[in-house]
This record gives C-alpha cells, structure tokens and sequence, in this order.
C-alpha cells in the first residue's frame, strides 16, 4: 500500500492549474503537467516500487489530453485498487474572468478551434462536470490574487509551511568590492565604529568575539540593531504573503571583514529563532 499522499490536479483551462502545480513541486511534492490518464497507474508503480523515496505527488491532468482525457475515472478506479487514495483538487473561475485571462496572456484554449473562447469554456464545463463531481476540494480563482491561491494552496496541503516557504540569505559585504547584483535589502553600517583602527583587534574578524564584543559596547550598535530587527519582523511576513520565495539581505561595511559579518551573524541568529530558513554568506571576508 502506498503510504503519502497522490494528489490529482484538474479544473478549467485558466484557471490556475500550472500555478497550483509549482506550489506542489515547492512543497516537496513530485510533480508532473499533462500526464495521460493511462499513464498515471503505470507512474503509480514507479511510486510503490521508490521505497518510500516517491511519497508526495502531484499531478496535472486536464482537457488538454483530448479524448486521452476520458480513461481519468478508469485511472482514478486502478489506483483505489492498487492502495492508492487518490485526492482530487478543482480549480475553477467565472466565465469572465476566464476570458479575461486568455486575452491578457493570448493563449489559445485547449477547446478553441471548436469556437470562441466563451464556446470553449461552457463545453469545457460540461466535459469536466462528472470529475468536479468527486473532486475533495474545489477551488474557485476568480478573485484570488497568485499570492492568495499560493498561499491557500499551502494551508491546504502542507499547514505550517507557507510561514516557512521563504529563504532568506544574510550576506556580508564590502563597499569597495561593490554592492552584491542580487541584495533586495541593503543596509549600510559604516556609520559603527570601525574595529578596524583598533590594533588590538584589527586582523580579526566579525566572526571572532573580540570583534563583537568591541561592536557591541557602543549604544549606537544595540539602538541600529533594535531598529532593524523591527523593520524585518515588519517585512519578512509581507514578502512571504506577496509569495517570494528567496530574500537577500545585504549587510556592508567598508571592507566586508568586521562590522558587516558580526551583525549579518547576529541578523542570521535573530531570524532563525523566529523559525525562518537562512543561510549566512560573508562575501568579502577574506579579501585584503
């Protein structure tokens, strides 16, 4: 018996179905677009026989595969036999906002040699009345912004990722090697003072105590660093409900050796302890 979970991914053309399918290969899920119903319980085979390596799949099957399209429900009936439990997600949208889609993106549909796109839309409708009929969940896109079907998509089959679906890289840098091409956030800390004229400590780095703790003692590095803590508290959970899947944030100093890698490591502690992924890159640590 296949334990994990087979998710079938079906609805009106248009109405979110490649979207759907990329949150599920985010997720984990192994996913596959257009599969032929025929083929889907020889894919379930391969599944049963990955030892536990294939255990979460999506799969996209629409009208597209034509008269294909029509073995689904014998597919859906060999995979119960098989110990499968097959789920069944539904998207769907208003005549006109399917229309609309068409137009902005100019795809044709599936079904439009047969007529207009209204034509093709309503006989697509009847086509897939029977397998809205047993699908689990139907979802209806017509008001839902890419981020709102993304983030409803999460809730629904993976609860408590969606928090979690964004990484979030905490790079160090040196302005006189340039700002990195990728940062979305930079933040300029030269205004701290500079470790770098304190003999003491000067071949240090921002990875070593010393160095901390000299940044550290001053008030001006506590009143920054509680000010910028704020500000991501404030954004990260606006980029993760926008959907962004990666967030750089680029910390610099003059030579990317002291003051930007001490709190680029301190940024990457604070937001690990809020339970979001990161990785920590200091970019300029070792140049002269």
């Amino acid at each position: 018996m296949f334990k994990g979970r087979f998710v079938l991914i079906t609805g009106f053309s248009g109405a979110g179905k490649s979207v759907a399918l990329h949150c599920f290969e985010d997720m984990g899920f192994f996913s596959m677009d257009n599969l032929p119903p025929a083929l889907i319980p020889k894919f379930a085979e391969l599944c049963t026989q990955s030892e536990g390596k294939i255990n979460r799949v999506a799969l996209v099957c629409d009208i597209r595969g034509g008269e294909l399209f029509d073995g689904l429900f014998e597919a859906m009936d060999t995979l119960e036999e098989m110990g499968f439990d097959p789920e069944i997600l539904f998207l769907e949208a208003s005549e006109d906002i399917l229309i609309r889609r068409f137009k902005e993106t100019r795809r044709r549909h599936p079904l439009s040699q047969r007529g207009t796109i209204l034509d093709a839309i309503r006989e697509e409708k009847v086509l897939l009345e029977a397998i809205k009929g047993k699908a689990d969940i139907i979802l209806d896109t017509s008001d839902l912004a890419l981020s709102d079907l993304k983030e409803k998509i999460y809730r629904l089959y993976s609860p408590g990722q969606w928090e979690k679906n964004i990484m979030i890289s905490v790079i160090s840098f040196g302005y006189r090697y340039g700002i990195p091409l990728d940062a979305d956030l930079v933040f300029d800390v030269r205004f701290l003072p500079n470790p770098h004229y304190v003999e003491s400590i000067k071949m240090l780095t921002g990875n070593d105590e010393e160095v901390r703790e000299y940044l550290w003692k001053w008030s001006i590095t506590h009143r920054f660093f509680q000010k910028l803590e704020d500000l991501m508290d404030f954004l990260v959970p606006c980029y993760i409900k926008e959907g962004k899947p990666h967030l750089v944030v680029a910390i610099g100093c003059t030579g990317g050796k002291h003051r930007s890698v001490a709190l680029a490591n301190r940024m990457a502690e604070v937001l690990d302890g809020k339970n979001l992924q990161v990785k920590t890159e200091h970019r300029d640590l070792h140049k002269a």
